[in-house]
């Protein structure tokens, strides 16, 4: 896989943007770049994704239901997939290496998983029935100053804070914090996944160094999770994959996300295992 980018300079770079210039509309050219840069995406999880660019007629996004948090840019860009199994990693692992594509343009881009109206968006781009509409992104230029609503989102949500290393990193067992010496090369990967954006900040990824493996599981409430067709934390995961393996190839470290059938790690039982990074033995 090529990168097209500086892997970490660009996550570092990201930040969510709520307010854009509603004076300098999105070009025809920045958009045009971001969808044929869509089109030609692939994920590690071989599952097809689709984007969808949709451009509104209110700078606001109010009748398609943004509920005020989104203001100055009438463009935006959803993901669909087909439902199935790590399709919804996927999805999270693909939007985000766009939006880091964004990022190195220039382009102000925010994860929206919870704050939109799911059901009016999926009309306006056309969701198929058996797809999964799990995320939009508005795009824009980022405004001078942030909007109050924006101001008050991000300090709501402690949205420059992350969790300690302690908190996601394990190292067999999920009693035993991994350290960034035992991670070795893998430091730089993890460190990044640790930055990575989540629904309402809230970092639901937990991975578990085995064998030489890092084993992927998501904070999930299966009570909610059952619910719902589209699990934002299994979304959360692929975008912190997405970081972990970009990093991984910027340092030309190779492996294969694989969904083992027996990890045979107990696990705490609000954790659910998604799938496995296994490194190529030399």
């Amino acid at each position: 896989m090529n990168l097209d980018f500086p892997v970490e300079q660009t996550v570092k770079l990201r930040h969510s943007v709520r307010t854009y210039q509603q004076a300098k509309p999105i070009s025809q050219t920045d958009k045009e770049k971001l969808m044929a840069y869509a089109d030609a995406l692939s994920n590690p999880f071989g599952v097809p994704v689709s984007f969808h660019l949709l451009e509104t007629k209110d700078s606001n996004a109010k009748k398609l239901g943004t509920y005020g948090v989104i203001k100055g840019t009438k463009v935006y860009i959803g993901v669909t997939v087909p439902a199935g199994v790590l399709s919804l990693e996927a999805a999270g692992y693909t939007f985000e290496k766009l939006i880091l594509y964004a990022t190195n343009l220039g382009i102000g881009t925010c994860w929206l998983a919870g704050t939109f109206d799911r059901n009016t968006f999926a009309s306006a781009i056309g969701v198929k029935e058996n797809e999964q509409f799990p995320a939009i992104s508005p795009i824009g230029y980022t405004a001078e100053k942030r909007s109050l609503t924006e101001s008050v989102f991000r300090k709501t949500l402690s949205a420059d804070k992350r969790k300690n290393w302690n908190e996601l990193f394990f190292r067999d067992r999920f009693d035993t914090p991994l350290t960034k010496a035992d991670a070795g090369e893998y430091a730089l990967p993890l460190e990044l996944l640790r930055l990575a954006p989540s629904a309402a900040n809230k970092q639901p990824w937990r991975i578990l160094q085995s064998n030489g493996a890092y084993h992927f599981y998501g904070q999930i409430d299966s009570s909610k999770a059952a619910k719902h067709s589209v699990t934002i934390e299994r979304v959360d995961v692929g975008i912190g994959a997405s970081h972990f393996h970009l990093a991984a190839l910027e340092k030309g470290l190779s492996g294969t996300f694989e969904k083992l059938t027996d990890v045979n790690i107990t696990s705490p039982k609000d954790l659910r295992y998604l799938f496995s990074w296994i490194p190529e033995r030399e």
